[in-house]
């Protein structure tokens, strides 16, 4: 969608979007899917959240896209090279037009750069000391330093118009949280070069895509129109998929799979996941939240190692996630870079141990609220319940606080929790990517944790080429983490679809949520 004043430079993209649309058979197949919350807003340089990032990904493309297995695929980049260890030049697609009609060319690039540097997605561009264009169909891209996984940090860099966005005076990127956030042009108007383009969106209600004819690949989805439904009640999505009001629902709660599996014409797809969750805590703040006057005792490292043995990760895994994990001692998995399987192994479930260091750190019967999300994760708020029981028997006066996705993402970025639960997959499956977001400077480290010698470690990753040199300072890293513990991990999420079997083929994605492209419908009947 856009406004007026960008309808009338983009007169010839709507006329051939129009008479390929004339041509589309008339018989539409529309795929509807549903998860538990919605997207934060179409802006593809703000929000850096799954569900989001998935969505954008229809609308927008970057230079260089991941495929659903990990690897990586040119996307509006056709191929490059590097002239330099600090010189990355990219040779673009031609013919590429947004879907207003708007030529793709290299100066969108470098005004794309510019606009991502001022909201949380600046991650994808954090080593860029800067872009400059070489012809129309070239750009040159300089980090500060050799970069061995810039295309993978580029994946989620999405690429807009330069001409659009200044059209329509929309180049500030408003920050999650901020009045206003989700209401800027950009997060209700798109204008990209993907697959997709939007044409409705009604917030915690649906939002409407339908093809770009004039998309350079044919991905032979059968779609001709897409809706997403958020529906926040699990019980609510099954009923729909069960009743033929869904094609595909995600994720299925633990407890329907066997009716989901024993339902006629729907099928159950699950995999592995990159995503971890963990629970994290606020090592700065002087005081208690819960108790004004009271000093944080989450600051002193044995309390974080006694909440952290306190926490049957076992039983959690067997009970609330009925076998359907695997409990990680790391807050990276396996599938991302600078994972070290030493360091992944938990430090044993140990409650008198527990005490013990409570006792030792003078921190008994404190109050502390785990801020928990209720319609994310697998089960979220069953683990934070089962968390918050654990926490209580050594002696910890542990709350829950549990809300809607988008509330507790707004009170995270406002500093309002102390300790919480919270998921994660790097945008760059790189260990620089938690490094910098969650234990650095990036905007999801609620807790303002911030280590010299981590932060040290992190920067010489960043810049390692050598793989082997490049996995000895990552586990230099862990083996740092270890000893502070700024996190508790605790595993690894799955991923379960519901189809039905109005859906031919789906590719389950290893970073998961959901990309029209690898969606297959069946011919419409």
């Amino acid at each position: 969608m856009w406004f007026p004043q960008a309808r009338r430079a983009s007169r010839a993209g709507l006329i051939a979007i129009a008479l390929a649309s004339a041509a589309m058979p008339v018989k539409a197949t529309t795929f509807t899917w549903a998860t538990a919350n919605d997207i934060l807003g179409l802006d593809p340089h703000a929000n850096n959240h799954g569900v989001t990032n998935a969505m954008k990904s229809n609308i927008y493309e970057p230079l260089v896209r991941r495929e659903p297995d990990g690897s990586l695929a040119p996307a509006l980049a056709e191929r490059w090279e590097m002239p330099s260890p600090t010189v990355w030049r990219f040779h673009l697609r031609r013919n590429v037009r947004f879907h207003g009609g708007e030529p793709f060319t290299a100066a969108d690039v470098v005004h794309s750069l510019e606009r991502v540097r001022q909201n949380d997605m600046a991650y994808t561009v954090q080593s860029v000391t800067g872009a400059r264009v070489i012809d129309d169909h070239t750009v040159e891209i300089e980090t500060r330093g050799p970069n061995p996984i810039l295309l993978q940090d580029l994946t989620l860099f999405f690429i807009m118009s330069k001409s659009w966005v200044e059209a329509n005076n929309a180049f500030a990127v408003a920050r999650a949280g901020q009045p206003g956030a989700t209401s800027t042009f950009v997060q209700l108007n798109t204008n990209g070069t993907g697959p997709f383009r939007m044409v409705e969106r009604l917030a915690d209600e649906r939002t409407v895509l339908v093809p770009n004819p004039a998309y350079r690949q044919d991905y032979n989805t059968g779609i001709t129109r897409a809706v997403f439904r958020p529906v926040s009640s699990a019980p609510t999505r099954v009923a729909a998929l069960l009743s033929r009001e869904l094609d595909l629902m995600y994720h299925v709660p633990l407890q329907d799979i066997p009716r989901v599996q024993n339902a006629p014409g729907i099928r159950l797809m699950q995999g592995p996941t990159a995503r971890t969750i963990y629970l994290a805590m606020d090592v700065t703040r002087p005081e208690l939240i819960d108790q004004p006057g009271t000093p944080n005792p989450m600051r002193d490292v044995r309390v974080r190692r006694a909440m952290y043995q306190a926490i049957d990760m076992e039983t959690i895994r067997r009970v609330v996630l009925r076998n359907s994990t695997t409990a990680s001692g790391l807050p990276i998995a396996p599938a991302v870079s600078g994972f070290d399987a030493a360091s992944n192994e938990r430090l044993p479930f140990d409650p008198d141990a527990a005490r013990r260091l409570l006792a030792e750190a003078g921190a008994t019967n404190f109050r502390i609220a785990l801020g928990c999300s209720n319609n994310r994760y697998v089960n979220d708020e069953a683990i934070c319940q089962s968390i918050v029981a654990m926490l209580q028997r050594v002696g910890i006066q542990a709350r829950l606080d549990a809300v809607p996705f988008g509330r507790f993402l707004q009170r995270g970025a406002n500093k309002e929790y102390q300790f919480w639960m919270l998921g994660w997959t790097p945008g760059n499956f790189d260990i620089t990517n938690p490094g910098r977001e969650l234990l650095g400077e990036g905007s999801f480290n609620w807790g303002n944790f911030s280590d010299p010698q981590m932060a040290q470690l992190l920067e010489q990753i960043g810049v390692e080429t050598d793989q082997a040199k490049r996995q000895e300072l990552a586990r230099a890293y862990w083996t740092r983490f270890r000893q502070l513990l700024p996190m508790i991990p605790l595993h690894q999420e799955p991923q379960m679809f519901g189809v039905r079997d109005t859906v031919a083929d789906f590719q389950m994605r290893v970073n998961e949520d959901l990309e029209l492209r690898g969606v297959r419908m069946r011919a419409a009947r």
